[in-house]
């Protein structure tokens, strides 16, 4: 397969494939074929996980961690639900969800809870961000572009509401079909961050309120 990369990024290869049964607290259970890497450009471990059958043309999500999240189930964000909708919507669809170490927008773990701090001062998510001396969203998606082609991926249909995610695999080479929203996950806690989302960097997410 020729090599999709924009900007002369050098090819990653596919290092393990292994299938790991799920289960997730509300009782749903999925087997995924978890993929790991070398070669990525930012040196980090992210994973791919392969979900149902995947045709020509997957469904994908680009899934940022987020401890507090996906984990601990924090009720401050929509990542954990999201990260649980995007498993069975792919599962069903056939497609890979690929879960990328960028906690935090990836400013980091650490970062994260201080934005949470002056968050809680009256400050959005991404004032928080800039405040710290950060950028507002310092995501590259290069690696994941690098995990698609390297799987033998170039045309998908992507599971998101970010516009930025498609502009960029779009950038990189890839072959964006469609884009298609998650749900809204809006909890009493997370109202404001979504309502930032939307406003902010245009996420296309509809809140009632």
């Amino acid at each position: 397969m020729t090599s999709i990369l924009a900007g002369g990024n050098a090819a990653a290869t596919v290092r393990t494939r292994v299938r790991i049964p799920l289960a997730f607290g509300d009782g749903y259970t999925v087997t995924a074929e978890a993929v790991t890497f070398d070669g990525l450009a930012d040196g980090r471990e992210h994973l791919a996980l392969a979900l149902g059958d995947p045709g020509p043309t997957p469904l994908v999500r680009l899934h940022s961690e987020c401890l507090t999240g996906d984990v601990f189930g924090s009720a401050r964000c929509d990542c954990g639900p999201q990260l649980r909708e995007a498993v069975e919507l792919i599962a069903e669809a056939g497609g890979y969800l690929l879960y990328l170490r960028q906690e935090g927008r990836d400013i980091g773990l650490y970062n994260k809870l201080d934005a949470y701090a002056l968050q809680d001062q009256g400050l959005d998510t991404y004032q928080a961000n800039t405040a710290l001396g950060l950028p507002e969203d310092a995501r590259d998606y290069t690696a994941a572009a690098q995990m698609l082609e390297a799987m033998g991926i170039g045309t998908i249909e992507l599971l998101t509401n970010n516009p930025d995610k498609p502009r960029q695999l779009r950038a990189l080479g890839l072959d964006v079909r469609v884009t298609v929203p998650t749900g809204v996950h809006a909890t009493t806690h997370n109202l404001r961050y979504l309502r930032a989302k939307a406003q902010h960097t245009g996420h296309t997410i509809r809140l009632i309120g």
